[in-house]
């Protein structure tokens, strides 16, 4: 067997593994990045829904199994630059509140070991790394910050319009904040219909290869990248406190790879299953537990005669928080509303469950050309409520394969945020409005498998990321979160990884 020796090793190349990468570039150690997809090619494809949608080019093959033994498909994706070449660009702070223990329908959210200030100084360095773009002081929930470091995307003229019937209503519609790159700019992003789900054809997204990964190349000889590589086992030395190696399989090449730092990047899923699968930093038998997705619903909404009110075609600008917060009517909060992309008639079919499908067949083969004419004149809406970590969601394996058991807690909370936006919707006029839940088999958001906390006998990480049990171990991507909060989670992952790379700088690399 090959073998090979670096200082560190990345292991995935999203959110976590491509910021890393870039924040320990100028450290001038020798960095191997190992991601087990590659490169996503920039080819009209790229931007065609029945490629992305129906044929699914671009979505993991693999078959997990679900609780009842039965299989599904994951809404994952492997490439250089993991899950944020198809996210939306949305990325938002965590509000204050969301590092506190707070009171939900359903139980507790616990507290996280740091705090908002913990990380504020990494949320500004994030949204200058990730050309974040927005407007401070518009939404009720905005932690204190500095001015976003680029201004906000403007809205078209109907989702103008949409905001003053919004603010009749007595609601404060913000800015969502967005990841893109010189948006409206020759030679940057174009404000298309087709950024959330699709990989950007032009490079003008705000993912993890544009920001993190292509810099970090760009900067340093001593950084590489090795794709279609899988990492399939860490070893650790006799003591179990260092792990020395990794096993990876390059096409039928298997090797080892000496380092004398680990970074695992993988995906909360991921991460713990190669953890489970090395048998390393499990003392508190906790790696894998407390698994949390959102609880989310897409509502279509028919019919809308703004959808062609320019000045482009980027819908996905409008953010409700609103009912983020508990009341003194309601002692518990909902969760977040935002506005969505354009859809096309390939994301309904290819989205929709089986039943949907069928009754779409239906619809379609009686009214012709019905589904675009909705697609072509209705408005998306998400609402987003916080999971809350329960032991009994989980990641296990079955032999090598990877087995999810979850089932989504806070509904009560969800359908209430779900009955306001239906009730508003109404009340600005839809006539037709069309919910779709997501389950088991939307997996964009998860985290929470290895825990940080203080405690190594209720948490995995340490508040930096480091593994309790396993020095030279870190593990940074959304599998530390102790709670999922209800805002999308990327610039939080960016944020702690900064932090975290300035804390290895500052010891393990003195």
């Amino acid at each position: 067997m090959r073998t090979e020796h670096f200082d560190i090793v990345i292991i995935g190349s999203g959110a976590g593994g491509g910021t890393m990468a870039r924040a320990l570039a100028s450290t001038g150690r020798r960095i191997l990045v190992i991601e087990r997809g590659q490169t996503f090619p920039r080819h009209a494809d790229n931007w065609d829904p029945g490629v992305v949608w129906i044929e699914q080019r671009y979505r993991a093959k693999e078959r997990w199994l679900k609780s009842d033994s039965d299989e599904f498909q994951p809404n994952t994706h492997y490439g250089v630059g993991g899950n944020t070449k198809f996210w939306g660009s949305v990325l938002y702070r965590l509000r204050e509140e969301d590092f506190e223990g707070r009171r939900h329908s359903d139980g507790e959210s616990p507290a996280w070991p740091i705090r908002y200030q913990d990380l504020a100084l990494y949320y500004d360095r994030a949204e200058q790394m990730y050309h974040v773009h927005g407007q401070a002081g518009l939404d009720p929930t905005d932690p204190p910050r500095a001015p976003f470091p680029y201004p906000a995307i403007s809205h078209t003229v109907g989702m103008e319009r949409m905001i003053d019937r919004l603010r009749t209503r007595g609601l404060h519609p913000s800015y969502l904040p967005l990841g893109l790159i010189r948006p409206g700019e020759d030679g940057g992003c174009e404000l298309c219909d087709k950024c959330n789900s699709f990989p950007c054809m032009i490079g003008a997204k705000s993912d993890a290869e544009t920001c993190g990964l292509t810099p970090a190349l760009e900067e340093s000889t001593h950084v590489e990248l090795r794709e279609r590589t899988l990492a399939t086992r860490l070893h650790s030395d006799g003591s179990g406190k260092r792990i020395v190696s990794v096993d990876v399989v390059t096409g039928n090449e298997q090797s080892r790879i000496h380092a004398d730092l680990f970074i695992v990047s993988c995906g909360a899923v991921n991460s713990a299953a190669l953890l489970l699968r090395s048998g390393v930093g499990n003392s508190s038998g906790l790696v894998g537990r407390n698994y949390m997705a959102h609880v989310a619903t897409m509502f279509s909404a028919y019919r809308w005669e703004d959808v062609d009110a320019g000045p482009h075609k980027f819908q996905k600008t409008i953010a409700i928080n609103d009912y983020y917060r508990a009341n003194g009517s309601r002692p518990y909060p909902l969760g977040h509303i935002q506005s969505q992309g354009t859809i096309h008639p390939e994301m309904v079919w290819g989205g929709a469950p089986p039943l949907l499908k069928l009754g779409l067949k239906i619809v379609v083969g009686t009214f012709p050309g019905s589904l675009k004419n909705w697609t072509d004149h209705s408005i998306q809406w998400l609402t987003m409520t916080e999971d809350l970590p329960l032991p009994g969601n989980r990641v296990t394996l079955n032999g090598d394969r990877i087995r999810l058991d979850y089932h989504p807690s806070n509904m009560r909370a969800h359908r209430e945020l779900n009955t306001v936006l239906t009730r508003l919707l109404k009340e600005l006029g839809f006539r037709w409005i069309f919910p779709l839940s997501f389950g088991l088999g939307n997996t964009t958001h998860q985290c929470g498998t290895l825990v940080f906390g203080r405690d190594p006998r209720t948490s995995v990480l340490d508040p930096w990321c480091r593994s309790h049990d396993v020095e030279n171990l870190f593990v940074v991507d959304a599998s530390f979160f102790p709670s999922s909060a209800a805002v999308n989670p990327g610039l939080t992952i960016v944020a702690q990884a900064l932090r975290a790379a300035d804390h290895i700088k500052d010891t393990d690399l003195r």
